[in-house]
């Protein structure tokens, strides 16, 4: 069966569209008649490269969420891929997440695999999300599979949450700052400033930066938001290239204050990963690729491999990853009691929790430390362009006097 989209009229005349299963275009008109609806235009969703494109900022996290619990529900209520699937395009209202899903039915039709079939909309569906599909197929346990990653999706969701709202109030104060500085010495500095250089009188040295930064930003400003442009667009081009991008990750994870943070969302991300695939039951080998696969940093990804290989070598798993001087000694720790007491999957889901809580803590002080910090500078820039207009007023003052 293929995917086609429609538009339609009720017998109320009402105009309507969306997307139906069928096996050819005139299938697809005769279930649409059968629905009470009079098809005005019938297209074939056949090119899931376009529909990509199309739909280029994916399905919301949140709806991707509640999408991943349905299927969950309804594949462990019996039903099979393709039933379930129908079921959740008649459920879905939003017409981008109605094609996608149309998309990924037609491929599992066609005889792919669920996370094969997801593999089609990469953008839609996030490659440690795939990666925990296709263990959970590979393992036959793909509704427990699904029941997790959705509780890991709502978690994540939630951090994201926190972190976004947290950091609303210093990114306007910054934006406001920066467009309040800009302002000044762009437009008001040069006219105030123009008459101390009419009175030809000697300027302070604060004051005749000042002039020189205001020229400066009048003269080149143009230019200088094109080389912004061209340098994000050329940064962009050259991180798609592994090397250029593992260099990158490399000199994040050495940040002072945004390293930790990474390491510690690829941790959580890394743990929780592998207590849902070794709770589903795939081998601890095909866990690792699949962990690793859910893991941004391709630093820590490497890691990872290296880590398979040792462990495949007769290694244990917790030795195999200390090895790699990556992961805190906690979560290693944790891993090793996981081994020896045969309750891996609780020590690693322990050991997702603790880093997600260190990981929340660490922003809280981040973020804590932020907005004074912003303010100060903020504020002596300010204080800076202040004085740079008063030391000239106070000195013809002198003068008069």
């Amino acid at each position: 069966m293929e995917a086609f989209r429609y538009q339609a009229l009720d017998v109320a005349g009402h105009a309507r569209s969306g997307l139906v299963q069928a096996d050819s275009p005139r299938q697809a008109r005769a279930q649409l008649r059968t629905q009470g609806l009079f098809p005005e235009r019938i297209d074939r969703v056949r090119n899931r490269e376009r529909a990509t494109q199309l739909w280029s900022r994916g399905i919301p996290a949140a709806e991707l969420s509640l999408l991943t619990r349905q299927l969950a529900t309804l594949l462990a209520s019996g039903l099979t891929m393709e039933q379930a699937l129908t079921a959740l395009i008649e459920e879905v209202s939003a017409a981008r997440t109605r094609e996608v899903l149309g998309g990924v039915k037609a491929e599992v039709t066609a005889g792919l695999s669920l996370a094969g079939a997801l593999g089609m909309y990469g953008r839609n569906f996030p490659d440690y999300y795939r990666a925990l599909v296709r263990g959970g197929e590979e393992s036959g346990a793909l509704p427990n599979v699904l029941q997790h990653l959705a509780d890991y999706l709502d978690a994540r969701q939630a951090l994201h949450q926190k972190t976004s709202l947290a950091l609303l109030y210093p990114a306007l104060v910054t934006f406001v700052a920066i467009c309040v500085v800009t302002g000044l010495l762009v437009y008001v500095v040069p006219q105030i400033v123009q008459v101390f250089q009419q009175s030809r009188q000697s300027l302070p040295l604060l004051t005749r930066a000042l002039i020189a930064v205001s020229d400066f930003l009048r003269s080149a400003g143009p230019y200088l938001v094109g080389i912004g442009i061209c340098a994000v667009i050329g940064a962009r081009a050259a991180l798609r290239h592994d090397r250029q991008r593992r260099r990158w990750h490399a000199c994040v994870l050495r940040l002072p204050w945004l390293g930790p943070v990474i390491r510690g969302l690829n941790t959580s991300r890394f743990a929780s990963t592998l207590a849902i695939l070794v709770g589903g039951g795939v081998p601890l080998l095909a866990a690792l690729d699949y962990g690793a696969q859910a893991m941004s940093n391709l630093v820590m990804q490497h890691g990872i491999k290296a880590a398979v290989e040792r462990v495949r070598e007769g290694e244990s798993l917790a030795g195999a990853l200390g090895a790699t001087h990556i992961f805190p000694p906690l979560m290693i720790h944790l891993v090793g009691s996981g081994e020896a007491s045969g309750k891996l999957e609780h020590m690693l889901e322990r050991a997702a929790q603790l880093e997600t809580q260190t990981l929340e803590r660490r922003l809280a002080v981040l973020l804590t430390l932020l907005e004074p910090v912003m303010i100060l500078v903020m504020g002596g820039v300010v204080l800076i362009i202040v004085l740079a207009i008063l030391l000239p007023i106070m000195e013809i003052n002198q003068l008069v006097h």
